[in-house]
């Protein structure tokens, strides 16, 4: 892509200082593991593997670099069953914005299913308020460091499940308290986004933003239905487009149909790239379809999905990609403004963060 020579060398230390915006990272895949056993401790839940630090924070890991989405997705048995009530809810919110802001994000959506913190008896509205709380105390919180974080909150309904429709009118609900956009997630093989539809109809006739998980551990169809069938505004992971890209021995590269449509409509990919190594989406960050996706100047965005699971932040992601593709700073700022374009936000305030902090930030940088 771009020439990487750089004022500011690409130390870790000064990738945490580039601003960053995070558009797919999950609430409940990314508490600290301290915190995971001191609410287990609190609530009386005993099913953790270890209770020590350190061991704990390797055993997610290691349970997520199972290559199947399905085994990974086991490991939020313990982060949900620690997460049941409103003062849990409420802590795991605000460190989560702590830890986005003393990672240089200053504009992220988070994303969580309000119907799996419902096992201790809270409502679903409680449980969003909860959340809230805790997003505008680690707002307060990071400001008080100097670090300035705008939060978004995207409500998930479970593909398993059968409440979409239901979350989808709570995400409507509370959109004026900080609730940004509806999102589909759990195992996409034989949860097609086509089940859903009235909560994707409900959300377009109110006005309202959604993405969906897509494209990850299915192909080429679960992208369609979310696209064409749906109407999603962005993809969640959406690597699988890759499968509609052919390369001739040449190097000539032809895109599809659907992958054309994806580049010229400008549809956001919300790209994760530990996460895709470890669900089996791609072999090596080195092998990640992310270097051709960004050759071929599709919206790319780089995002966490579970910093617990992955072991990771944004800044260790840019970090990865800048070894595997020779990244620099000019392509971290391209990442960071395309996230922000295709953020759930006021296009006046979306413009006022890339032309005021984002573009500044990395000014000092280049």
């Amino acid at each position: 892509m771009s020439d990487t020579s750089t004022t500011a060398p690409l130390t870790m230390e000064n990738i945490r200082r580039a601003p960053k915006v995070l558009l797919h990272d999950h609430l409940d895949g990314g508490l600290r593991p301290v915190t995971v056993i001191e609410l287990a401790d609190a609530l009386g839940y005993r099913d953790l593997p270890t209770t020590d630090v350190a061991e704990l924070s390797r055993w997610f890991r290691d349970a997520a670099d199972s290559g199947s989405l399905e085994s990974y997705l086991e490991t939020f048995a313990h982060t949900c069953g620690v997460m049941q009530t409103e003062e849990a809810l409420v802590r795991v919110a605000a460190e989560c914005v702590e830890d986005l802001a003393a990672d240089g994000v200053v504009y992220a959506e988070v994303r969580y299913a309000p119907e799996l913190f419902v096992e201790r008896g809270l409502t679903l509205d409680a449980v969003v308020e909860a959340v809230q709380a805790g997003f505008a105390e680690g707002e307060r919180r990071a400001a008080q460091q100097g670090k300035v974080i705008r939060m978004g909150t995207l409500l998930c309904a479970m593909r398993q499940h059968a409440r979409a429709a239901e979350i989808a009118e709570i995400a409507v609900r509370y959109r004026d308290s900080g609730v940004a956009g509806f999102d589909i997630a759990g195992p996409e093989a034989g949860f097609p986004p086509t089940r859903n539809l009235d909560a994707f109809e409900y959300l377009r006739t109110n006005n309202a933003h959604f993405t969906i998980h897509a494209g990850e551990a299915f192909g080429l169809a679960s992208i369609w239905e979310a696209i064409q069938h749906c109407g999603a505004e962005r993809l969640g992971h959406g690597v699988r487009i890759v499968d509609d890209i052919k390369r001739d021995p040449d190097g000539t590269v032809h895109l599809g149909r659907l992958a054309s449509y994806v580049r010229d409509r400008r549809i956001p990919l919300e790209i994760c790239p530990s996460s895709n190594v470890q669900t089996g989406a791609a072999a090596s960050i080195a092998d990640h379809p992310i270097g051709l996706l960004a050759d071929l100047r599709f919206r790319v965005t780089v995002n966490t999905d579970n910093r617990l699971m992955s072991g990771c932040s944004m800044s260790s992601e840019f970090a990865a990609l800048a070894e595997a593709f020779g990244y620099g700073w000019p392509d971290f700022q391209w990442f960071t403004i395309n996230a922000m374009k295709s953020a759930f936000l006021d296009f006046d305030q979306r413009l006022d963060l890339i032309n005021n902090v984002i573009k500044p930030g990395y000014a000092e940088l280049v």
